[in-house]
C-alpha cells in the first residue's frame, strides 16, 4: 500500500504557564494522503492553528509522531527542518505575511532564491505562479497597492512556487470579505484539482465544505472526521425528511 504524505499519531501538544499547563492538542491520529483535500475545523481555542504549526515544522509536539513522506521529523537537525520547510511546505497565513517593500515578483521569488536555484528557472516558475492565480499583471507592484483579495492571490503563488509536497492555509479568508474569501477558496479548489494535496484551517463550515476531507477538532481531540460524499448524503438525507 502507499504511504500517506502525513502521518501523526498521538500527538500531544502542552503549554507551560507559570501555574497552569494548558493542552493544546491531546492525542491527534491523523493520515493525509498525496492529493487530498483536509479541512481542520473547530471553535476558537479547540488547537486548529497549533496543529497546523506542528504540521509544518514551525513548532514540536510534546510527545507522539509525525511522518513527512515517510520520515520521522523527530529525526531532521535544525537545518534539515528548515529546509523542508521551503522545499516541501508551503504556507498561505490570514495575514498575507508579504514583505511590504518588496514588488509582488520579488515576494514570489524569495522561496526560490533560498533554493539557491539559477535565475532563469526562478523566473520560469515565478511568471507561471503569478499566471495561475490570475496576478501575472500585478508582479511590480507593492503589496500595499493591492487589494486585500489580491495580495492572498499573491500569498497563495508564493507558496505553490517551489512546487511542495502539501499547502497549509491558515484561515485563508480570515481577513478578506465573503466575496474576496470566495474567490480565494475557489483557487484553493482549483489546486486541488490540478492535484494539490491540501491542508485548511478554518472555524467556518462553509468554506470547510469545499474540502474533500473535514477533521473536527475539539479541546484538542479529533472528535468526528467526514468524507465529502458522506456529507452530501447526510445534509441530502436531512432535506429530504423535512
Amino acid at each position: 500500500m502507499t504511504q500517506p504524505l502525513i502521518r501523526l499519531e498521538g500527538i500531544r501538544k502542552v503549554f507551560e504557564g507559570d501555574e497552569i499547563q494548558t493542552h493544546a492538542l491531546d492525542g491527534i491520529h491523523l493520515t493525509i494522503d498525496v492529493g487530498e483535500y483536509v479541512a481542520i475545523e473547530g471553535p476558537s481555542g479547540c488547537g486548529k492553528s497549533t496543529l497546523l504549526s506542528i504540521l509544518g515544522l514551525l513548532d514540536t509536539p510534546t510527545a507522539g509522531r509525525y511522518w513527512l513522506n515517510d520520515r520521522p521529523v523527530e529525526s531532521l537537525s535544525a537545518t534539515e527542518r528548515a529546509r523542508t520547510r521551503n522545499r516541501e511546505i508551503g504556507f498561505i497565513f490570514q495575514g498575507f505575511n508579504l514583505i511590504g517593500d518588496m514588488p509582488v515578483y520579488e515576494n514570489v521569488e524569495l522561496p526560490l532564491t533560498y533554493m539557491g536555484m539559477d535565475r532563469a528557472e526562478r523566473r520560469r516558475r515565478v511568471e507561471r505562479a503569478l499566471e495561475r492565480v490570475g496576478m501575472g499583471h500585478r508582479s511590480r507592484h507593492l503589496p500595499g497597492q493591492l487589494s486585500g483579495g489580491q495580495q492572498q492571490r499573491v500569498a497563495v503563488a508564493r507558496a505553490v512556487v517551489t512546487q511542495p509536497s502539501i499547502l497549509l492555509a491558515d484561515e485563508p479568508t480570515g481577513n478578506l470579505d465573503s466575496r474576496n474569501g470566495e474567490l480565494v477558496m475557489d483557487l484553493l479548489r482549483d489546486l486541488h484539482r490540478d492535484g494539490a494535496t491540501i491542508c485548511m484551517v478554518t472555524h467556518d463550515p462553509r468554506y470547510a465544505a469545499h474540502a474533500s476531507r473535514t477533521v473536527q477538532l475539539f479541546d484538542g481531540r479529533v472528535v468526528q472526521e467526514e468524507i465529502q460524499g458522506q456529507r452530501d448524503a447526510h445534509v441530502g438525507a436531512q432535506e429530504s425528511a423535512r
